[in-house]
């Protein structure tokens, strides 16, 4: 299997190109004629940031802007064009996928992917679909909590949250393990995305993280943890 990344708004940016060794987990490397450059919210290059595209030139696969409602074209503007994508590079050049820039949220001063935690917690049989977002925590400021739809004959239950919290110490290192779970019916679009942006407002609306829901977990209810 060999991974890429692309959008809608151009053809393959990163990939495994025939000829070139395929690493596990990675998108791959710059495709020709792309300028893949990462940058931090002040616009420097670094080694985990937003996945940008220098315009000057512009690639060709690029799109040449958007259209207005008025059917008139909005052309890019400025030396790149940013993603909305996160993504991290290693000492060989190939990149890693890390998130939407809107999803990746820091937990103990630690980044944290939710696509990462997401994708171990669908590897448990009781987990249908997941969405991990941040809750606030007195403590922490913000700690990794997951909203989960469960699998047909999984009961929200305790015993059930116990055995995930299990799989997910089993998986992940111990900053990015998740420490809350709810069970609940996840908001979509009309698309079947998952609205993690409407799952994060209404965690930040909690008080300070010291209230839960009617079907939540925390790690710190189960001894047989400690």
């Amino acid at each position: 299997m060999r991974d890429g990344y692309g959008q809608t708004e151009t053809t393959l940016q990163v990939g495994n190109f025939p000829g070139q060794n395929v690493k596990p987990g990675a998108m791959g490397k710059p495709a020709p004629g792309y300028g893949v450059r990462l940058l931090d919210n002040d616009g420097t290059d670094c080694d985990e940031g937003e996945l940008c595209l220098a315009l000057d030139p512009p690639p060709l696969g690029l799109m040449q802007g958007y259209q207005r409602d008025d059917g008139s074209l909005q052309p890019l503007s400025g030396a790149i064009y940013r993603t909305g994508d996160v993504a991290m590079v290693d000492g060989e050049g190939y990149l890693t996928y890390v998130g939407r820039a809107d999803d990746v949220f820091k937990a103990s001063d630690y980044r944290i992917s939710p696509l990462e935690l997401e994708s171990a917690l669908i590897e448990h049989p009781a987990v249908a679909e997941a969405a991990v977002v941040p809750s606030p925590d007195p403590l922490r400021l913000a700690v990794p909590k997951a909203f989960i739809a469960l699998a047909a004959d999984h009961p929200a239950s305790r015993d059930t949250a116990l055995a995930i919290f299990r799989h997910i110490r089993a998986h992940l290192a111990p900053f990015k393990r998740v420490r809350r779970i709810e069970f609940a019916e996840l908001p979509k679009t009309i698309s079947g995305k998952i609205r993690r942006v409407e799952l994060r407002s209404a965690e930040a609306a909690r008080q300070g993280g010291t209230t839960r829901a009617e079907r939540e977990f925390w790690e710190d209810d189960f001894p047989e943890l400690r």
